[in-house]
């Protein structure tokens, strides 16, 4: 990789969704044709088991049952990126986080200097609430590095598999 190549290091925020493969397979793509480094981040959103816990959806060990389901999910799902990565010679390092998710990007970022950030396609609110409140879409407000979002399945396989 060339010090001077304009997209030295991208990050993937890997979500755990149809979308969210299709923007890995994006991003390795990307990453394998501009020489670049890939992170991949999954945050654990502890704001939404909070949120449960406050509103008593679920007892105190359940919410302790619930975050081990999403940290054994995130895991699976960096895990399947990587296999996607190695699948095209492309090299990956993964990150499993808990806190607030698009802090957690954020910071991730800025502590790897990243270049870009790719985000997969902005799921449509079920509730004016969810509106004001889209983790990606604050990832988008607040990065100080370009962000792509992508959409659309069929290019983002179109890409992965050419390579």
């Amino acid at each position: 990789m060339a010090s001077d190549a304009p997209m030295q290091r991208i990050l993937l925020h890997v979500e755990a969704s149809e979308s969210g493969v299709t923007a890995a397979r994006y991003a390795i793509a990307l990453a394998k044709t501009c020489g670049s480094q890939l992170d991949a981040l999954y945050v654990m959103n502890v704001k939404i088991l909070e949120q449960l816990l406050h509103a008593k959806v679920f007892l105190a060990e359940e919410g302790l049952d619930m975050q081990r389901d999403l940290e054994e999910d995130g895991r699976r799902y960096l895990q399947f990126v990587e296999r996607l990565a190695a699948a095209k010679g492309q090299p990956i390092t993964t990150d499993l986080r808990k806190g607030i998710v698009h802090t957690e990007v954020i910071n991730k970022a800025e502590e790897t200097k990243a270049s870009l950030i790719v985000l997969s396609e902005f799921e449509e609110p079920l509730s004016r609430r969810d509106s004001f409140y889209d983790e990606s879409e604050m990832i988008l407000w607040t990065a100080k590095c370009p962000v792509l979002i992508v959409k659309g399945e069929t290019v983002a396989e179109q890409l992965y598999d050419a390579l």
